[in-house]
């Protein structure tokens, strides 16, 4: 009982929250397989996916053709009931290393860096002198790395060293050879421009993309005094937890940012804003498949040609497969409490953003991506999203 009060909300309030940046009444929006979608008929979808899996907080934006059309926020931001905005800050996870790697590719076309030119020949010493390589000193496929390697999940790190049993940094696998999601290789990559490069890596994101497409209440460290208006998360249990301060700056997770910035970002990276024609195919190219059976845990999974039909797989910082409606690429932004997820439909310049503050969004995300963009054939059992009215798989 304790749990459903906490989930609880009066219709009037639902209905207040729906009323926030409600686009106009006689917008229509159309879906990759040409329904026609109203506001007052995503408002109704929306909530009433919310309220079946008791998510409290979600936010939605939809574009087309390049453009945002529609930008909407759902629900609670914290315990006190106060509403989530498309203006609420809330924490990115994942979507750092797509907007990270977005930003790599502009030093790519300007030649400051090659792709495929080992990260040996940017660094000043050996990678295992540094104190954080040190348990590399031993295996010299470090040398093996590339940006490219670092970017598209086939470093053979685990997620992070401090899964490992010994909480040290290993190769699985041999640089380029397998995909394995991992947060060690866009950290890494972070290092090399710092200590390579002698670029701090905060002020780059700044002035290539938050200052570019007006994001300005996105930042990849935490500002004091940068908003009231922030979310708290939600965990599957009901409880409640404070938004996290992120003090560092982390490539593979530390940005904050709002619906309505990261939803700017979203519509001018399937535009091509910011990168030629060229760096831009190749960020959203298949760089490797994808041939294990789940993205999480990402060590020991079983290896499946199931995705093979829709070349599931990794581009630079972006996760890719093909849909009936062309070319797709997607970013998934998870932590405890976090549930985030990007897809744009490439040929159509066509996406779906969102952003939640609670742990049971993605029982529904399966459903509100057919429901907003088609049945685009979502992996959706590979990601995670196992709807909410679906028993769990067998472990």
């Amino acid at each position: 009982m304790k749990l459903d009060l906490r989930f609880r909300l009066t219709a009037a309030v639902f209905c207040a929250f729906l009323a926030l940046a409600l686009p106009a009444a006689s917008q229509t929006i159309k879906t990759l397989d040409g329904r026609k979608l109203t506001p007052a008929g995503i408002d109704h979808r929306v909530g009433e996916l919310m309220q079946a899996n008791h998510v409290q907080g979600l936010a939605v934006a939809l574009i087309r053709d390049g453009r945002v059309v529609y930008d909407h926020a759902y629900g609670q931001r914290n315990a006190h009931g106060d509403p989530l905005t498309p203006d609420t800050l809330m924490y990115g996870a994942s979507l750092t290393k797509a907007t990270f790697a977005y930003m790599v590719m502009q030093l790519v076309d300007e030649g400051k860096i090659d792709l495929d030119k080992p990260i040996a020949g940017y660094l000043p010493k050996p990678l295992p002198d540094y104190p954080n390589y040190a348990d590399l000193t031993n295996d010299p496929r470090w040398r093996k790395l590339t940006f490219r390697i670092l970017l598209d999940h086939s470093t053979g790190f685990a997620n992070y060293r401090w899964v490992e049993p010994d909480s040290k940094l290993h190769f699985h696998s041999d640089p380029g050879a397998v995909y394995g999601y991992s947060g060690e290789g866009l950290q890494l990559a972070q290092f090399v421009l710092e200590q390579g490069l002698g670029l701090n890596v905060a002020d780059q994101m700044q002035r290539r993309v938050f200052d570019r497409f007006g994001m300005a209440t996105t930042d990849f460290v935490w500002r004091d005094g940068l908003t009231p208006n922030m979310a708290d998360v939600f965990y599957a249990d009901g409880t409640v937890h404070p938004h996290a301060h992120k003090r560092h700056v982390s490539a593979a997770g530390s940005m904050d940012t709002t619906p309505r910035d990261w939803s700017r970002f979203l519509a001018g990276v399937v535009s091509g804003e910011g990168l030629s024609p060229r760096a831009k195919a190749e960020m959203i190219h298949l760089q490797i498949p994808i041939d294990i059976s789940v993205q999480f845990p990402t060590m020991g999974q079983p290896n499946t040609d199931a995705y093979q039909p829709i070349h599931l797989g990794y581009g630079i910082g972006w996760g890719v497969f093909d849909t009936p409606y062309g070319h797709a690429f997607f970013k998934e932004g998870h932590d405890d409490g976090t549930a985030n997820y990007a897809l744009c439909v490439q040929p159509r310049r066509a996406c779906v953003l969102l952003l939640s503050n609670s742990d049971r969004a993605e029982g529904i995300y399966k459903y509100l991506v057919d429901d907003l963009m088609g049945n685009v054939g979502l992996p959706w059992r590979w990601e995670g999203y196992i709807p909410y009215d679906q028993p769990a798989p067998a472990r």
